[in-house]
């Protein structure tokens, strides 16, 4: 993602929390398309045992800003908070989208990340971003749950044994 000056970086998060926060993600993802993420989800990790979480969020608190929090903070942040680090084989990963900065985050856990390297989730990332420029949020999302599902499945396959640890709906914030 390109970083944009402070002070208009500020704005932006300002000028977002004003909107609630249902009618920016509604801008740019419609109940249907959260449902056919939710889907992708779940058909991906019925071929892993890797477990993915969505999250999107319209902006941050304009403190945070002032803070200078990056989405990857807040990525990592996340990552703790919804328990994605706490699967049973350690391959968990976050998909994090910041609307407010177009910005996506890859967290992943140690396990898949030492398969993956933060190269190929940062490739993932830019595969996605390039969607997003072009306004194809539902896309973009589908294109890297795609591309993350195939690295789980080469690195984690299915085994039979395979629970759902974690939620597959798209988590709004």
């Amino acid at each position: 993602m390109k970083r944009r000056h402070p002070i208009i970086r500020f704005l932006k998060h300002l000028i977002s929390a004003a909107w609630p926060t249902s009618w920016q993600v509604q801008k740019h993802f419609s109940d249907s398309a959260l449902n056919r993420i939710e889907k992708a989800i779940k058909a991906s990790e019925q071929t892993h045992t890797g477990e993915i979480r969505f999250v999107v969020e319209s902006c941050l608190h304009p403190l945070e800003i002032l803070y200078k929090k990056m989405p990857k903070k807040r990525a990592l942040e996340l990552f703790g908070r919804f328990n994605i680090w706490d699967t049973a084989q350690n391959n968990g990963v976050l998909i994090y989208l910041l609307l407010a900065d177009r910005d996506v985050e890859i967290v992943a856990d140690r396990c898949i990340h030492q398969h993956v390297g933060n190269d190929g989730w940062d490739a993932i990332c830019h595969t996605m971003e390039i969607q997003f420029r072009q306004g194809n949020f539902e896309a973009g999302v589908l294109q890297g749950l795609s591309e993350i599902s195939h690295l789980l499945q080469k690195h984690y396959p299915a085994d039979g044994e395979n629970s759902n640890e974690l939620p597959n709906t798209p988590i709004i914030l």
